[in-house]
Order: structure tokens, then sequence, then C-alpha cells
């Protein structure tokens, strides 16, 4: 935490895994005193990896000490989180609540644990090295301070977006929340392709990662749209053109967004599913 920013208060978090581990590390760098946090977490193996990396105590069950947190952050699975909730909403009513569960609506989250104060954002994977990017609803009894809370919690894993409508947190879901599988699984037909015309395969990835990396701070740099930045790598008759005319030919970018609709349509079966 800078000088100015006022501390944070303690927060708890109901499940100890990556996503909890990602934000925890950030806060943990950020300042907050490691006595600030309270972890519920029913598997010893997660908390034993809790106390040697961060110093962390976590707690098999939810007990009287979660009352002192502001924050609780849910990063459990979908399908145990009714079951938490029973366990932890007699110690957790005042405080304002942060869900990282995957598919659970608000409303679900509102009746589980009888609040109406709640966040529920979709984070993904490369929050692990503070490189993320987390969607972020919140219902309209969350007020300014609490969503400023929830701010400073989410930037330590990287960045973030509102929107208005929890529908939308599916669009995310298929976008930015899956998003890294699709850029693994064209590292993967990069690195291949690479092998095949005679490279090394750590080169080969190499040079797909560092490709990804570039391509993508060369798109968050520039004032021009994605479309534009192709277009002026794509000279007509060269080999960018050749490669991405049969991409076109083959429909990739149709069959792409599609398997997006795919995952946007799961997300809300999902939701259905577990937020009974």
């Amino acid at each position: 935490m800078t000088a100015s920013a006022s501390p944070l208060p303690p927060i708890a978090f109901i499940g100890g895994g990556n996503m909890a581990s990602a934000i925890i590390g950030g806060l943990l760098q950020r300042g907050l005193p490691a006595g600030q946090i309270e972890v519920v977490e029913p598997f010893e193996p997660a908390r034993a990896a809790l106390r040697e990396k961060f110093g962390i105590t976590a707690q098999p069950a939810a007990g009287n000490a979660l009352a002192r947190a502001a924050l609780v952050v849910w990063a459990v699975k979908p399908q145990t989180f009714k079951e938490a909730a029973a366990a932890t909403r007699a110690h957790t009513a005042t405080a304002l609540h942060l869900s990282v569960a995957a598919g659970i609506p608000t409303d679900s989250i509102a009746r589980w644990l009888d609040t109406q104060h709640i966040v529920r954002a979709m984070p993904n994977t490369p929050a692990l090295v503070g490189k993320g990017i987390t969607g972020l609803f919140a219902r309209p009894q969350v007020d300014p301070q609490g969503k400023a809370l929830v701010e400073r919690v989410i930037a330590t894993t990287g960045q973030f977006v509102w929107v208005e409508a929890e529908e939308q947190l599916d669009a995310v879901t298929a976008l930015s929340g899956s998003g890294p599988a699709y850029v693994f699984l064209f590292l993967e037909a990069m690195t291949q392709a690479g092998v095949d015309m005679g490279l090394p395969p750590a080169q080969a990835y190499q040079l797909a990662v560092a490709t990804f990396q570039g391509a993508s701070e060369l798109a968050a740099r520039s004032p021009e749209s994605a479309e534009v930045l192709r277009q002026r790598v794509t000279s007509k008759g060269g080999t960018t053109h050749a490669a991405i005319t049969h991409l076109q030919a083959a429909q990739v970018p149709a069959h792409f967004i599609a398997a997006m609709r795919a995952a946007e349509a799961r997300a809300k079966e999902l939701a259905a599913e577990f937020g009974a």
C-alpha cells in the first residue's frame, strides 16, 4: 500500500486455492499484514501450502474469527458454495462479500448468505502472475466505498472492468475467463508448426510465446484497432497474407466466435445448475 492509501481492513477467504492465493499474495505485497487475513480451507494440503508460502494459518472450518472481516472473498468451487455459505453466514452478516466462484448468480448468493452486499467477479488465471483481467458486477446495495475496496483488492491481480448487468459476466467468462486456454491452444499449434518446419521445440515455443506477448503489448499501447494492426503486417502477396487467407478460407474467425458463444452458453447452464 502507498503512504497515501488508507489501510485495508481485515479480509477473509473462504477457500484457499489458486485464485485465493493469487489475491493473498498481491495483498501481502501491497503491505497488508498476514495477521489481517483469515482463511477457511478444509483440505490440509492447501492449508499447508498457505503456511509455507505466506505464513498464514488457515482454519479447516468457519468460526468466530471470521466476524472481524470487512470483506469476505468466496473462492470455492461452485458445487460447494451453498454448503459453505450455510456454515459461514452466521459469522459474516455485516461483511461485504466478493465471489470469484464461476457461474453462481448473486441472487443465489444473496439467498444463501442473507445479504445484498455482494460483488461478483470473473477473474482469469493470469491473475496468478499479476497480469489478470477481472470482470466485476455489484448489486445495487453495494455503496461506492464497498466498490472501491473491491477494486483495491482485485487490482493486486491485474486489471478490472465493471459491467452494468450481471448477465454480461457470461460474456466476460467466454472472452477473458476462458480466454487463456484459447491462447494456450494457439501456442500449442504454433509451436508444433515451428517444430514441423525444422525448429527445436524449445526455440519454437519461445518464439510463439514472445510473439503473443509482443503483439498483445503493441495492441495495448496502440490507438489503432486490432483490424488495422493486422492489416499493417499483411502485405498483399506476402507470407502473412498467405497465412491469413488460409485461415479466413477455413472460416477460423467464425469458428472461433462460435466456440466463445458455446462457452457463454455453458456459463448460463452452470448458473442454472449450481445456483438453485
